[in-house]
């Protein structure tokens, strides 16, 4: 039980490190994202706020980030689905395989449905929170 913890371990360790990495881009060469002579897009000097004014609000952050994690959870899912599948194929009719391999695939779709419920349910919340706190603030302002 140990060691299948920590296979699991390992290959999510696996697939988030590279996925955090190219999603960070690195300029090492320059002392802020906003210096003038670092070749930085401006799309990145415009996230990063440099003309003064956050040009992205924290709610879009916000979903931004779950959306991101709750894909690599899907992205796990489906891995695990694939496991499954393959440990199926090669289980030779043993008996104590094709279960494993069945509860693997059970399992995993499992957890797939669970990430598509949690994708729609966190949209829906933060866009009624919105809608909410805009409605708020144009009735509370004269």
């Amino acid at each position: 039980m140990k060691s299948k913890i920590t296979k699991i371990i390992i290959v999510m360790l696996a697939i988030f490190i590279p996925a955090i990495t190219m999603l960070s881009p690195v300029y090492a060469d320059c002392k802020s994202v906003c210096d003038t002579d670092c070749n930085v897009p401006q799309a990145v000097k415009d996230a990063a706020g440099c003309d003064g004014a956050s040009t992205q609000a924290i709610d879009s952050v916000v979903i931004n980030i779950i959306n991101a994690i709750i894909g690599m959870l899907g992205l796990v899912a489906v891995i695990f689905i694939v496991i499954g599948g393959v440990g199926y194929m090669t289980s030779s009719g043993d008996a104590g395989k094709v279960k494993k391999a069945k509860d693997t695939i059970l399992y995993a779709c499992i957890g797939l449905a669970v990430c598509a419920l949690s994708f729609a349910i966190a949209n829906f919340a933060i866009n009624a929170i919105n809608e909410s706190n805009s409605t708020t603030n144009s009735t509370s302002t004269p």
